[in-house]
């Protein structure tokens, strides 16, 4: 934990890097149950594409509308506190001039003396929704990696916003480390999923040392997982699709199985594209990027 600071920055973005909404519910949780302030945000005309992140329109409590802009925010919290305490980034992965946008957060966090950062991601997988939720976590920093227990991440190919932050702030001095849930493909595409939610937040527990309430999240992770067994036992090939996800998952819990298997589905992922618009159809569909059942 002392390689991380005291003064950790959480990040978590819209789109790519956030499969069933897990890590931006993640920080929005922290936020919504923290006494927070804004502290910086880019100007959105520089970096979104608004056919694609489109602004949004709100009614405000008095009734009249006003138009919500997409948006990068830094957020500092309020209040003192033993141990690390938590700043938080959230929006959106922007649609251009991305070195630009990584260079204005960093500025921002530099400012703010921020001292590490936990990037939080989810992504779309073949594991039941049964089991507890896989957490990859990884860092490029050796002096993370063998404080914390974490992963060296290996792969090549197409990077998000989120690998982008992180290099740019490892190279200007600031440890990062990744958190990656894995959510059921098959769900992934069809509804927030709290336990994944709640996944992250232990895991960044575990790191950080930060205490976070939980709040109705394990009430609402219990209701998710109910109801997707109420869904999928509508379905006899669904169910047995997540019969054989359940045996994959209790083989990589064995204690013969590798150390790497979670570092091997989060790889796999990032090599298949890791496109996370809408590929997991909901108990009983099909999904496009898994090898689970598919209807004609």
């Amino acid at each position: 934990m002392d390689e991380l600071g005291q003064r950790v920055l959480v990040v978590a973005f819209d789109g790519w890097n956030d499969a069933g909404e897990a890590a931006s519910a993640a920080v929005a949780h922290i936020r919504e149950t923290g006494d927070y302030r804004e502290v910086f945000a880019v100007d959105p005309e520089l970096y979104f594409d608004y056919q694609y992140t489109r602004p949004q329109v709100r009614l405000d409590a008095d009734g009249s509308r006003r138009l919500v802009w997409p948006d990068a925010t830094v957020w500092r919290p309020g209040e003192e506190a033993d141990g690390a305490r938590l700043w938080l980034l959230s929006g959106f992965e922007p649609a251009r001039a991305w070195q630009a946008f990584v260079s204005e957060l960093i500025d921002a966090a530099l400012q703010e003396d921020i001292t590490g950062i936990i990037a939080l991601g989810s992504m779309m997988s073949d594991v039941p929704h049964t089991r507890p939720i896989s957490v990859f976590a990884g860092s490029e920093n050796d002096a993370l990696r063998t404080a914390l227990g974490l992963e060296k991440p290996t792969y090549e190919g197409p990077a998000g916003i989120l690998t982008v932050l992180s290099t740019a702030a490892e190279a200007a001095g600031i440890p990062c480390a990744a958190l990656w849930a894995s959510v059921p493909h098959y769900v992934a595409g069809h509804s927030p999923s709290p336990k994944a939610t709640l996944a992250l937040l232990d895991r960044l527990t575990e790191l950080t040392g930060a205490v976070i309430p939980r709040g109705e999240l394990p009430a609402q992770s219990l209701a998710w997982e109910a109801s997707i067994d109420a869904a999928a036992s509508d379905d006899e090939e669904m169910t047995e699709y997540i019969h054989q996800l359940e045996q994959t998952r209790d083989t990589w819990d064995s204690p013969e199985a590798s150390g790497d298997a979670i570092a091997q589905e989060f790889e796999r992922y990032l090599r298949r594209g890791g496109d996370g618009h809408g590929h997991g159809k909901g108990p009983g569909g099909p999904s496009r990027d898994s090898d689970g059942p598919r209807r004609q």
